[in-house]
């Protein structure tokens, strides 16, 4: 027995299946693009951990920074004893935010930031409602799985959401919904469901990550901005998936020229290590009580040091450029693949900077989702030495998320990979 299968019955008899993995091997090292498995095997890397290490696995200049701060302390509990590092990083967050006058509070997971985002525009603006958008994924826990637009199999089971939570349409032009469409949406909340001036927030992925990595239409997140001016709500954007060079801008609200309220942060902030963020204009993100925002373990000192080797890397490495550089190539690669006669059927293919993702169709020049197509090409390019993810409420979205560092022969291999995939799985179509 392999020690992957060995590991893989070990996983099965001592942890819940409600914590899935995309791969049935087992991480044994990792460097920038490159992960070895248990059983010593080498794979490219599309995937690093959901957009968590943008600047690669270990990337020297963040382990440097971890071990150094591990030789001076470890944890102190910044609403306890604080610490210089802390303030500095939210300093830079709030300089390069695109909000006016940010201050910025850390904490531990995504799913923790976009809570306290809603706990903040609730005590802000003294109203309960929040909307969010349909396919939009913001966490797991009771509040941010109800603002979570997707059923199965994040609420599967859970009984009735959080209330107060309303979903809105996702402007998804080539599955028929429109930005004006999303618009008639949320004006059908305000006359059916909620008042408008009963709602605190609204909450939005300018590229939404689980739902398929639709990317925001400009003239959507204008208006969306202009709609919560309008009715005094306020705007979040979740930036956990889209931040820190991954669309290739630091934040990927850049791209729209819109001032949000309130920033959430997570994922590759600190390059592998947990830390998560809020960023918000002082007026409205000081409204909390002290004490009323916090947790043990947020702001960790060993994830603070690592945030700020993460935002050197970004800057000394020019990150954000090579971001529109992988994803130029990617999008001119996967463009290239759909034409041909002998790979699975491509459909859309779309992207901002690094975030890159096409779905698979039942035919060529079609947009019927192949969710069967989707899963078998995820097993198809493992087996070819490529990890990918699959994603979208119709499940036949890939998503590509190699790290923002590697090197160009590695792109072009993983990519290769990819397209041999793509071959085999139209080849066991046709036999099937």
């Amino acid at each position: 027995m392999s020690k992957n299968a060995e590991l893989l019955a070990r996983r099965q008899a001592a942890v819940p299946r409600g914590v899935a993995s995309a791969t049935p091997i087992f991480a044994e090292r990792a460097e920038n693009a490159e992960l070895w498995d248990a059983d010593g095997r080498r794979y490219l890397d599309f995937a690093v951990g959901i957009a968590v290490c943008n600047t690669g696995h270990r990337h020297p200049k963040v382990i440097g920074a971890v071990e150094e701060q591990l030789k001076r302390f470890t944890h102190t509990a910044f609403q306890v004893s604080a610490y210089e590092p802390y303030i500095a990083l939210a300093e830079r967050l709030n300089e390069a935010a695109p909000i006016k006058d940010a201050k910025t509070i850390f904490f531990t997971t995504g799913a923790e930031a976009v809570e306290n985002a809603i706990k903040v525009a609730r005590v802000a603006t003294g109203r309960q409602g929040v909307i969010a958008f349909r396919g939009a994924f913001h966490g797991r826990t009771a509040l941010t799985g109800a603002l979570t637009g997707k059923i199965v199999p994040y609420r599967m089971g859970a009984g009735p959401a959080v209330p107060g939570i309303y979903h809105a349409p996702f402007p998804v032009p080539h599955h028929g919904v429109s930005v004006d469409d999303a618009f008639y949406g949320l004006e059908t909340i305000f006359k059916v469901e909620i008042e408008a001036r009963d709602v605190a927030a609204i909450i939005v992925e300018p590229v939404q990550g689980e739902g398929g990595f639709y990317v925001a239409p400009k003239d959507f997140m204008v208006r969306l901005r202009k709609l919560c001016d309008d009715h005094g709500i306020l705007l979040i954007c979740d930036e956990i998936q889209t931040g820190f060079a991954r669309t290739g801008k630091l934040f990927a609200t850049e791209h729209y020229d819109v001032e949000p309220d309130l920033i959430t942060v997570a994922k590759a902030l600190a390059g592998g290590f947990p830390l998560s963020g809020l960023i918000g204009k002082a007026s409205i993100i000081d409204t909390p009580l002290p004490g009323g925002m916090g947790g043990t373990y947020g702001g960790s000192p060993i994830g603070i040091a690592a945030a700020h080797a993460v935002m050197d890397v970004i800057a000394e490495e020019k990150l954000c450029a090579r971001a529109e550089k992988i994803g130029a190539r990617m999008k001119e690669r996967l463009e290239a693949m759909k034409v041909r006669g002998d790979t699975a059927p491509i459909g859309d293919v779309r992207g901002l900077g690094a975030m890159v993702a096409f779905e698979l169709v039942t035919e060529k020049g079609g947009n019927v989702p192949n969710p069967a197509a989707t899963s078998a090409l995820v097993a198809k390019a493992l087996s070819h030495g490529l990890i990918i993810l699959s994603c979208g409420y119709w499940a036949n979205t890939i998503r590509l998320l190699a790290p923002i560092t590697v090197p160009d022969d590695q792109l072009e291999e993983g990519l290769d990979m990819l397209e041999k995939a793509l071959v085999d799985v139209a080849a066991a179509a046709k036999a099937a």
